[in-house]
């Protein structure tokens, strides 16, 4: 279980995935059965459609809203595409385009077919879309809403579902492509070029592509040398206070690749944490060490801030918690590798290096 960008877990829906897999222990299990109570209940964000803006960054003002690309797109249609659940996807018309996952929705408006877009899901939090209607929570679509809408083209990824609503949308003649999850930085560019492609559009997405790029390695450029020779070790934690979810963030995690690209070390990975996510414990912590912690803001406010998270257990004698050291970024933009991706940089840089951290 990855919790992503669209605060899910991979794959099927967490309770889905809770039922198929054999029982692994008591606690494996309450695990499993509170994070999934807090994501579907609550779409990982406290019943709100909207994230709300970090403390005092105005790189995160500004990343509520995408940056189309200059120019509308002219689509050469139709196409067909290979949908990542083995399916040929024939698109012909863009004129009604539903994304069911915050991260495509992002890459979508910014391609240039803002206007297009008819609906969105819980996690496309940025202005442009905020008006749009609703059809999926935590991964969970509403197939007929979805198809009240009569779209043309319905974007999904693996992290999508029930797979009945999938199917109900496709036998209802929709053409509906798969597109495989983000992980990384290195998946940024493909995703943009998967959708850029199904949307007839291929050279914008390569003129997307480069932008994005040249962004993320601009902003590497600012980061400061380590002048005693040491990264920062940087803990991604995971916090809903409201629902008592209190993980601490491993190799797969989905934070590793944007906390390497800021020239920290993902503290939870080093310490030998090697899935995504695992129960805080005061040992995990010790072990991990961390000199910061990141984390979404939501979850930061869950807590009630830098006092309500050094009472959780193990945090307070870190070093990270001794310094009061936390960075903190939007849920919805965290995890995107999208065309943000450069400013969800540029916030951790900023606030890790800043003098004291952002919790002093």
């Amino acid at each position: 279980m990855r919790i992503s960008q669209d605060f899910a877990p991979t794959g099927p829906d967490a309770a889905t995935t809770a039922r198929r897999r054999p029982a692994r222990g008591r606690a494996a299990t309450a695990l499993t059965a509170a994070v999934a109570f807090a994501l579907v209940l609550t779409g990982c964000g406290g019943g709100s459609d909207a994230a709300p803006k970090s403390a005092s960054a105005k790189s995160s003002a500004d990343a509520d809203r995408v940056e189309p690309l200059a120019g509308a797109p002219k689509p050469k249609l139709p196409v067909t595409v290979d949908s990542a659940d083995g399916k040929k996807v024939t698109i012909d018309s863009t004129d009604r385009i539903v994304p069911l996952t915050g991260s495509l929705s992002e890459i979508v408006f910014t391609l240039g077919f803002g206007k297009q877009v008819v609906a969105r899901d819980i996690t496309a939090t940025f202005e442009q879309a905020e008006k749009l209607p609703v059809v999926t929570r935590a991964h969970d679509v509403s197939a007929e809403s979805v198809l009240s809408l009569k779209p043309t083209i319905v974007l999904a990824d693996t992290t999508t579902g029930p797979s009945e609503a999938i199917d109900q949308i496709r036998d209802a003649g929709i053409p509906l492509l798969v597109v495989e999850p983000a992980k990384g930085l290195s998946d940024v560019g493909r995703r943009i070029d998967t959708v850029a492609e199904a949307l007839g559009v291929p050279s914008a997405g390569t003129e997307l592509k480069e932008r994005t790029e040249k962004r993320i390695a601009d902003v590497q450029k600012s980061i400061p040398d380590h002048t005693d020779g040491k990264k920062p070790r940087v803990a991604f934690l995971y916090l809903r206070g409201s629902a008592s979810v209190y993980l601490l963030g491993g190799a797969e995690s989905g934070a590793s690749s944007l906390l390497e690209a800021a020239g920290a070390v993902d503290a939870g990975k080093e310490s030998g944490l090697d899935k995504d996510f695992t129960a805080i414990t005061s040992e995990a912590l010790a072990k991990a060490a961390p000199d910061a912690i990141l984390l979404m803001t939501k979850g930061f406010e869950s807590v009630g801030g830098m006092d309500g998270l050094v009472k959780i257990p193990g945090i307070a004698e870190t070093p990270a918690g001794m310094d009061r050291r936390v960075v903190t970024v939007d849920d919805g933009v965290l995890l995107n590798y999208g065309p943000r991706t450069d400013r969800v940089l540029t916030e951790i840089v900023e606030q890790l290096y800043a003098k004291g951290g952002k919790g002093r």
